[in-house]
């Protein structure tokens, strides 16, 4: 198993693996709540939702551990599963079944870009500036979710968004938690991001908080709402408004995906040379669990960013994934436990993660204007949009037209032009 995983060659152990995973499924966990939530509003069954959430996360989460023996979780996107609901069942008037069928249809094209490389290749010809920027970027990015979730800032209609009260008993569980948490890691405690959320919880139900759960066990929900659904409405993909339907998840899943998995490999040390070992396999596990979720019933599945919390407690290899996966199956028995892992405390795991991701941008080329300007946007615009696609969209725009006007367009490749064009195209048309 050691060699296996490579627990050498990545100077770790069971230990550290063990509590990286766990980390970042108590990181996750939320995702079972709001995702059957928020897919509900377009008139799927709840549960059914539930138990294809869980189920996609624990094959996602195996795959890409065994296949690319990456620390990565997968689940269902949070972006995604609101364009699902919110933009294209309730904006377009599109039934969920037919929407549901997209998400399939666009995960076999992933499976095919990935089984030709070309998701690879696009990857690896990032230049690596733009792939420091992304993983700033989104180090920013879950930062500031972290500080939403914790209500230290709220929206606001003349300011965007404002400092929320700190008075609030939630906001003040998470002060502390923040607290213990960033002092344990300062003392070079192991294991702190997983103890700090722990701590946290124990303090929140002491004092009333967080509501202690009502019972321990639950009875796992049916699949058969949704189970299959995909296979009885494939002729109804063609027409112009599901086309764009799924071009859109192609687009934002791609980008959302590779997105994170340059962060997190930039983050674990695993980025050699400008490039990710394993990372064909990475990105076919990614796509495989995409068909896998849409038949069982749920939005699109991506690498999600709270993989960083674990990789911050230690996590190096596909074990740590595995244990996320292990962590999903139990939780199919045990929802009602699901109940005391709050946003109030998850959200200091990601104000810190958000930070240690954020140091990588001091690798940036900030002598030079070409490179600092499409770097500075790509890094500000994803969580001033709440979207890492859009960030890499931008930076790739403005990469090329920077090259350019230096005279050094020559040393871009010749498929960041067609991609910058896409882009362009994708804003003018689409969005």
């Amino acid at each position: 198993m050691k060699h296996f995983f490579q627990f050498a060659q990545r100077q770790t152990s069971y230990k550290q693996e063990t509590m990286a995973g766990i980390t970042t499924f108590l990181s996750m966990a939320y995702i079972l709540v709001v995702n059957p939530i928020i897919l509900s509003q377009s008139g799927m069954d709840k549960g059914a939702v539930f138990t294809a959430t869980a189920i996609s996360a624990i094959i996602g989460s195996l795959l890409i551990g065994l296949l690319a023996n990456f620390p990565i979780g997968i689940a269902p996107s949070m972006g995604l599963n609101s364009f699902f609901t919110f933009s294209v069942c309730i904006g377009m008037g599109i039934p969920w079944q037919t929407t549901l069928t997209g998400v399939f249809i666009a995960g076999i094209l992933f499976i095919l870009l990935s089984l030709f490389k070309i998701r690879e290749m696009i990857i690896n010809i990032i230049p690596e500036d733009l792939k420091y920027a992304i993983s700033g970027g989104l180090g920013f990015f879950v930062a500031f979710v972290g500080l939403k979730n914790a209500g230290f800032i709220i929206s606001n209609k003349d300011t965007v968004v404002s400092l929320g009260d700190l008075s609030k008993t939630t906001t003040i569980l998470a002060i502390i938690g923040l607290v213990i948490t960033v002092i344990m890691m300062v003392r070079r405690i192991g294991g702190a991001i997983f103890y700090g959320m722990v701590i946290t919880t124990i303090i929140g139900i002491v004092c009333h908080v967080i509501d202690k759960p009502t019972h321990i066990v639950g009875k796992i929900p049916s699949l058969t709402p949704t189970f299959g659904v995909v296979f009885k409405h494939l002729d109804q993909i063609f027409s112009p408004d599901v086309l764009a339907v799924i071009f859109t998840f192609l687009f934002v899943a791609f980008f959302d995906t590779a997105g994170a998995l340059i962060a997190i490999a930039s983050q674990a040390g695993l980025i050699k040379d400008n490039k990710i070992p394993n990372i064909g396999r990475a990105l076919l596990a990614d796509s495989t669990s995409i068909v896998v979720g849409s038949v069982l019933g749920t939005s699109t599945t991506a690498s999600m960013v709270e993989s960083s919390a674990g990789i911050a407690a230690g996590g190096r290899t596909g074990f740590t994934s595995v244990i996320i996966s292990c962590g999903f199956f139990i939780a199919l028995f045990f929802s009602p436990l699901l109940s005391i892992v709050t946003s109030e405390v998850t959200a200091p795991a990601l104000i810190i993660v958000g930070a240690l991701m954020a140091s990588e941008i001091k690798q940036i080329n900030w002598d030079r204007i070409e490179i600092v300007f499409p770097a500075f946007v790509t890094i500000i615009m994803m969580p001033l949009t709440s979207s890492v696609a859009t960030g890499i969209a931008l930076g790739f725009i403005l990469y090329p037209v920077t090259m350019i006007a230096l005279g050094k367009w020559k040393a871009v490749h010749p498929l960041i032009y067609i991609l910058s064009l896409a882009f362009l195209a994708y804003f003018v048309f689409i969005v």
